[in-house]
């Protein structure tokens, strides 16, 4: 018969992290392990503040279907037992691994997907002053990649301080909802003077009617604004892109499907992550390769991650080895 067990995990950051919403110290991860005739699947989430989750929330979630799970629901009775979510994510991405260890077959070939390959990912720089940003930009100056946490007020300070500490990096920045209709003009115009290659979620989800009435003159991706396939076909006119991650979605099973939907309707898909472990990021890479941009550096930011974790070789994410997920 099938086990559930639930455990809280927490990892530490390195350094600091920060974002318009504050400070963050370290990555509380609720980890769901399935067991079942010898083999073992487990799912890592993230619960997010942002979206109502606490650490509570979601193990009550995740209690709520515990008789059904281990009776042996599968993936599709999941997406009606919970919504998306953390709670659904654990659990969804546990069910993908414990299958692929009972088949012998690679997630990715139980999904139908070519085999993943190796992704650039983005590298964060949190906010701070203009001057803090950019000594943490000049460390990370031979990444590729780099995404800027904004706040607002001086956000255009913060963008040409990057800029002029990472000249060759691309850079796309992140506001976490933290502008106004007003900043729009002024603050899209100094990312296009410091050559952003994409700006996330400039406005709070629910208050981004005025992406829709500019010219966007530099890509904008929704996140807070973009959780599942529901409702996708209305924010088109107000963005480029959708971020999508596996917490938001409540799982690889969700994700695979607003992917699929994203590309239809015309969006550049975004891949991002929550922080947390390799575990978290795992999942998301069968997806990854066909991405506009790619964010699962969860683990670098962390002082510690999980034994069998990925292998990022710089800014390069090698496939999951099969120890860790999949």
């Amino acid at each position: 018969m099938r086990k559930l067990s639930v455990a809280v995990e927490r990892f530490p950051i390195a350094g600091k992290f920060v974002i318009s919403r504050g400070p963050k110290t370290e990555a509380a991860v609720v980890l769901a392990v399935l067991e079942d005739a010898g083999a073992r699947g487990r799912g890592e989430c993230t619960p997010y503040a942002r979206y109502g989750e606490t650490v509570a929330s979601v193990l009550s979630q995740i209690e709520s279907v515990r008789a059904a799970i281990e009776a042996g629901a599968d993936r599709d009775e999941l997406q009606a037992l919970l919504p998306a979510g953390a709670a659904r994510n654990a659990l969804d991405c546990a069910l993908w691994d414990l299958a692929a260890k009972q088949s012998g077959r690679p997630a990715y070939a139980l999904a139908g997907l070519p085999e993943p390959v190796t992704v650039t990912t983005a590298f964060t720089i949190s906010v701070g002053t203009p001057d803090e940003m950019a000594a943490a930009a000049e460390r990370a100056s031979a990444r590729p990649l780099l995404k800027i946490k904004l706040a607002g007020e001086g956000d255009p300070a913060r963008i040409a301080a990057v800029r002029a500490a990472a000249p060759k990096a691309v850079l796309i920045v992140d506001a976490n909802e933290a502008w106004t209709d007003s900043d729009l003009p002024g603050y899209l115009a100094a990312c296009a003077r410091a050559g952003v290659a994409l700006v996330e979620q400039p406005l709070p989800a629910g208050r981004d009617a005025a992406l829709g009435r500019i010219e966007r003159i530099i890509p904008v991706c929704a996140d807070e604004s973009a959780h599942a396939r529901h409702g996708l076909l209305d924010l088109r006119e107000r963005y480029d892109a959708v971020n999508i991650k596996l917490d938001k979605t409540g799982g690889l099973t969700e994700m695979l499907a607003m992917t699929a939907q994203a590309e239809a309707i015309g969006f550049g898909v975004f891949i991002g992550c929550m922080v947390a472990t390799s575990l978290a990021m795992a999942p998301a890479l069968l997806v990854a390769g066909r991405a506009l941009f790619v964010d699962l550096d969860g683990p670098l930011l962390l002082a510690r991650d999980r034994p069998d974790g990925l292998v990022y070789e710089g800014s390069l994410i090698r496939p999951a080895p099969p120890a860790l997920w999949g």
